[in-house]
C-alpha cells in the first residue's frame, strides 16, 4: 500500500512521541517499504496504523520488531572471514584480553560464527563479547541459540572455506557443526553446545539515539549490514560512536556494500571492509588491515 509523505511523517512522530524509538534518520525509502508491509499485512489504511500507534503499546512494539530488518546467517561472505582468520586473529592473539562489540547482531548467527572462530584459534576463553540489537525478540534467540537447521545447511560449505588451512587440508563443515551445535534433523533444529552458549552477552541497544554502549573500549566492533538503514547524517554519529568506543588503531569491520564516507573517512584507514581507527601514538600496538581475498572489495 502506498504512504503519502504527510501519512509517513506522522507515523514517524507518532512513534517517537509514545515510545524511546526515534527513526527519523533512517533511509526513507526502506522505511516506506516496511511500513507499507505492515499496512499489508494488517489489511489497514495508514490513518488506523497511526491511529493504533498512538493507543496501543503493545501494538507500537509489534510494528518496531516488524520494521527493524533482522537478517543474518552463519559466516556471510566467506572470503572477509578467511580476512579475519588470516589477518586480525594472530594481531589480537597478542593480546592479554580482547574486547569485541557486535552492533546490531539480530538474532546471532553471526556472533556465534565469531565465537567459533576465537574457538578455534585458541582465543575464546581471553575474549569479551558484547552483542546488541533493538529487538528483543531476536536477542532472546540469540540467547538461547536455537535455529532452524534446513535454513542453515547451506552454510556448511562456507564453514570449510574459513576454517580449512593447508594444516587441516580434511577438514569438513559437518565436522565443525557437531563439534559447536546439537543436530537434530527431524526436528529441523540446531541448538549452540555449551562450549558457546553464555559467552556472550547480549543486551538491547539502539544505535539511532543511544550515543554510549560501554565504558570499556573495543579492540573490533563488527557492525554489518546495518548502517545502509540509515541517512547519511545518523551514519556519520554512528561511525562517531564506533569510533569513540574503539581503541587506538582499533579494528571496525562493516557489511561489503556498506562504507564510510565523508570526514569520518580521515579517521579510519580503509581496506575493503575493514577500517582501523588512525591515532596520534605512531601506530603502537597496531593491528595489521588484511589483503582482502575478494569478496570484501
Amino acid at each position: 500500500m502506498d504512504i503519502s509523505d504527510s501519512e509517513f511523517d506522522k507515523i514517524i512522530a507518532v512513534i517517537r512521541e509514545h515510545s524511546a524509538y526515534d527513526f527519523g534518520d533512517y533511509s526513507d525509502k526502506s522505511l516506506r517499504r516496511r511500513f507499507s508491509k505492515v499496512l499489508m499485512d494488517y489489511r489497514i489504511p495508514a490513518s488506523i496504523l497511526i491511529r493504533q500507534l498512538e493507543t496501543q503499546p503493545q501494538f507500537l512494539e509489534t510494528v518496531v520488531k516488524k520494521i527493524t530488518v533482522n537478517t543474518t546467517e552463519m559466516f556471510r561472505d566467506p572470503a572477509v572471514w578467511i580476512d579475519m582468520r588470516q589477518n586480525i586473529l594472530p594481531a589480537l592473539a597478542e593480546k592479554d584480553a580482547i574486547h569485541i562489540w557486535h552492533a546490531g547482531c539480530s538474532s546471532g548467527q553471526e556472533v556465534y560464527s565469531m565465537m567459533i572462530m576465537l574457538s578455534e584459534a585458541g582465543l575464546l576463553e581471553k575474549t569479551h563479547l558484547w552483542a546488541t540489537d533493538l529487538n528483543n525478540d531476536v536477542l532472546e534467540t540469540a540467547r538461547e541459540g536455537i535455529y532452524k537447521y534446513r535454513f542453515n545447511l547451506s552454510y556448511l560449505d562456507n564453514f570449510e572455506k574459513i576454517i580449512q588451512s593447508a594444516d587441516n587440508p580434511a577438514f569438513s563443515g559437518e565436522e565443525l557443526w557437531n563439534k559447536y551445535f546439537e543436530i537434530d534433523t527431524a526436528g529441523d533444529r540446531i541448538k549452540v553446545r555449551p562450549i558457546l552458549l553464555g559467552k556472550a552477552v547480549f543486551a538491547k541497544h539502539d544505535l539511532a539515539t543511544e550515543p554510549n554502549f560501554s565504558s570499556t573500549p573495543f579492540d573490533l566492533i563488527i557492525c554489518r549490514n546495518v548502517i545502509i538503514y540509515f541517512n547519511y547524517h545518523r551514519q556519520n554519529k554512528i561511525f562517531d560512536l564506533f569510533y569513540r568506543h574503539l581503541i587506538d588503531n582499533g579494528i571496525l569491520l562493516l557489511g561489503i556494500h556498506e562504507s564510510i564516507h565523508g570526514v569520518f573517512l580521515s579517521k579510519f584507514e580503509k581496506q575493503g571492509c575493514f577500517y582501523q581507527k588512525r591515532s596520534d601514538a605512531g601506530g603502537k600496538g597496531r593491528l595489521p588491515l588484511p589483503s582482502l581475498s575478494g569478496g570484501g572489495k
